[in-house]
């Protein structure tokens, strides 16, 4: 199937807003003003919904869990 222009080269995985609020201990719309500030990055169902790249989540968990433990955190 094409979309806007382009063939789809991999299927990504996309959370909704409460997945990603639980893997970081956070409330769903924490993540969407995450959302809105920038720091992830939002694609919009066809009904207006928000999901998130599962590839990206994971990247800023991981970035985040590594500043804790370089910075001593627990």
């Amino acid at each position: 199937m094409v979309r806007n222009g382009h063939l789809p080269t991999e299927q990504e995985v996309l959370l909704t807003p409460a997945e990603v609020a639980s893997l970081f201990r956070v409330d769903p719309k924490t993540v969407t003003r995450w959302a809105k500030a920038g720091k992830l990055t939002s694609i919009r169902t066809l009904g207006g919904h928000r999901r998130y790249k599962d590839s990206e989540v994971k990247a800023l968990l991981n970035n985040i869990s590594g500043n804790k433990t370089m910075n001593g955190g627990a």
